[in-house]
């Protein structure tokens, strides 16, 4: 119950669409009830030819009497012309307000979905990098769309169930007893309702509870194959390289068929609740028939009388039976909303201070103050680290792959958070900055390229909505990447592809730098950005990052030790400790694991 009130109360924040259609449903309730009145003379007074008696007056009102003599007074004919215009007439009504009901509940439900989407996506793009190293990224696709697709669903139908229904059963119930009052029609055939409604219940809510633990399967499996989809795409090129299409088409199919499997199960279920409120519907109506024409056989109520209550009865039925379908939509939307409402309720761990401070530019240092840090559940990658970075200097990290040099440049825009220790700016604890103050003032280029589909300049200009052409292109050159552009179908308005795929390594590089270069960030972090070039592109790229290191502070992890020879500070690391510290000449005479590092490349 938890979960469907906070998946409605999104509603609240679009109650006046929400008003209107119920007001429809009001309406359409009313317009389409109103002709099984029209029984009553239709059967009485024109088939039968009998004038329309009631079997007591006192109490009735005096419309209601008034309304009777001027149906028993009037001409046959005239009649059926009256009840044919009103039928017609109530049809359209009924079919105009139902229209309205109908998309206005679904307006509401694609401005609800699109509000969690909103706020689903904004939590995932604000969450640290250790969620991500925790969750695929297909399956996070998965319950962005497909879950809330479910979700969806549940308002546009099972909302306006919710409530249409009701006021189905309100008006018809209400129709039913002001015929029982005016015509006499005995309390037998009322109390049938309430024994009927228990017998539609029960198995309806035993069906449901199954019904939620399958929809949570069939979730699983789809957020499954969409993570199976979304690696193999991105991955494609290795896929091909390694000749693993068999593998990875028997990978999807596999989980394609537990989606198909537990697709039957969910159906199977909901196929049960039919059969089970037919029956009962059934087994009521042939009491009410049995009933009623023993007693119009007796004289003792009319045809038209009968004919019109148990319109009414039966119209209660289909209420009842898409009221019973109800609960099946929701468990199956209640296990979606959990999933959705899991990552809402992550906790994040990089929190914005409760009163954060705008850190101005670097004007003196970074300190590293015995640093050390963990991932969850596994041995510390940083083990008490300490050292300072002085404004304009140059610092290299070296040393083995997995002694913890990325993690340690990761803690600077605060990807990550130190599981002990501090890290400072100008005295300054980086947990008392506002994040965007503290990561504006930082350019990352890594060995990992992230481009986006979309044209060269929007890459270059990534975060600035407004920016000039020429500073773009500026940019460019600085990067070595104006001429390679320059060639492309449409220069600097070619769009590159899904994760720059139409470019070759060494030019999504430059495109990187040319991006750090337009932020233009005093402080700039390096992640191994020439290892998996070609000589040329690493010539041009290494070029690059000399222009763009140029009066900043930088904190650069280098596979080259040629590319950092000029630093003015290398620090060592092994197994998350700082080993060595100094520069290149005065490591290499220490003879100890940067000597060994710098041996071990320049003797292959």
């Amino acid at each position: 119950m938890h979960t469907y009130l906070r998946m409605v109360g999104y509603v609240r924040q679009n109650m006046r669409i929400f008003v209107v259609s119920v007001g429809a449903m009001i309406l359409t309730s009313l317009f389409k009830s109103s002709p099984i009145a029209m029984l009553i003379p239709l059967v009485d007074r024109i088939i039968a030819d009998r004038p329309i008696v009631l079997p007591q007056t006192q109490g009735i009102p005096a419309f209601v009497l008034e309304l009777i003599e001027r149906v028993n007074a009037m001409p046959r004919l005239t009649m059926l012309n009256y009840i044919i215009a009103a039928a017609v007439i109530l049809t359209l009504l009924q079919s105009f307000f139902f229209y309205w009901q109908t998309y206005l509940m679904n307006d509401m439900s694609h401005r609800v979905i699109r509000d969690i989407r909103r706020d689903l996506y904004a939590k995932l793009i604000h969450m640290p990098l250790s969620f991500y190293a925790k969750n695929r990224g297909g399956e996070l696709v998965s319950r962005v769309t497909y879950d809330t697709g479910i979700v969806r669903d549940a308002i546009s139908e099972g909302l306006m169930d919710a409530i249409w229904q009701p006021i189905q059963l309100a008006v018809n119930i209400a129709l039913l007893l002001s015929l029982r009052w005016i015509f006499g029609i005995p309390w037998s055939l009322v109390i049938l309702i309430t024994v009927v409604t228990p017998l539609m219940i029960y198995p309806v809510v035993r069906i449901g509870k199954m019904l939620k633990k399958v929809s949570q399967n069939s979730q699983q499996a789809m957020a499954d194959i969409n993570a199976t989809l979304y690696e193999s795409v991105s991955g494609v090129r290795v896929v091909q390289a390694f000749g693993m299409e068999d593998y990875e088409k028997s990978r999807f199919g596999k989980f394609n068929d537990e989606y198909y499997r537990s697709i039957l199960r969910l159906i199977s279920r909901n196929l049960l609740i039919p059969p089970v409120t037919d029956i009962v519907i059934i087994i009521c109506g042939c009491a009410v028939a049995w009933l009623g024409a023993a007693r119009v056989i007796n004289h003792e109520m009319s045809a038209g009388a009968f004919l019109a209550f148990a319109g009414a009865l039966f119209s209660l039925f289909r209420p009842l039976k898409r009221l019973s379908r109800l609960h099946g939509i929701n468990q199956t939307a209640m296990a979606a909303a959990e999933r959705v409402f899991q990552i809402l309720d992550t906790k994040d761990e990089i929190v914005e201070p409760a009163k954060p401070i705008y850190f101005p530019k670097l004007q003196n240092q970074i300190e590293f103050r015995d640093v050390s840090f963990a991932y969850e559940g596994s041995r510390k990658v940083l083990d008490g680290v300490s050292f300072t970075v002085q404004k304009g200097q140059i610092v290299a990290l070296v040393g083995p792959s997995g002694s913890g040099k990325t993690t340690l440049l990761n803690l600077v825009p605060r990807f990550y958070d130190p599981t002990s220790g501090e890290v400072l700016m100008d005295g300054r604890s980086l947990k008392e900055a506002a994040i965007k103050s503290l990561r504006g003032q930082i350019g990352i280029v890594t060995q990992e390229t992230i481009l986006f589909n979309d044209t060269v300049s929007a890459n270059i200009a990534y975060g600035k909505s407004d920016f000039d052409q020429a500073l773009v292109e500026e940019a460019a050159r600085v990067a070595n990447a104006h001429d390679f552009i320059s060639k492309l179908p449409d220069g600097y308005q070619t769009r590159i592809g899904d994760r720059g795929f139409k470019l070759s390594g060494g030019e999504k590089q430059r495109l990187a730098i040319a991006r750090a270069v337009m932020k233009n960030p005093p402080i700039l972090i390096l992640d191994e950005a020439t290892s998996s070039l070609d000589t040329e592109s690493e010539r041009l790229v290494q070029d690059a990052i000399h222009k763009l290191m140029l009066g900043r502070t930088v904190l650069v992890i280098a596979h080259r030790l040629s590319t950092i020879r000029d630093a003015d500070r290398i620090l060592v690391i092994q197994e998350g400790r700082i080993v060595q510290d100094g520069k290149h000449e005065d490591l290499l005479k220490e003879k100890g694991m940067y000597a060994r590092l710098h041996e071990m490349q320049f003797s292959i």
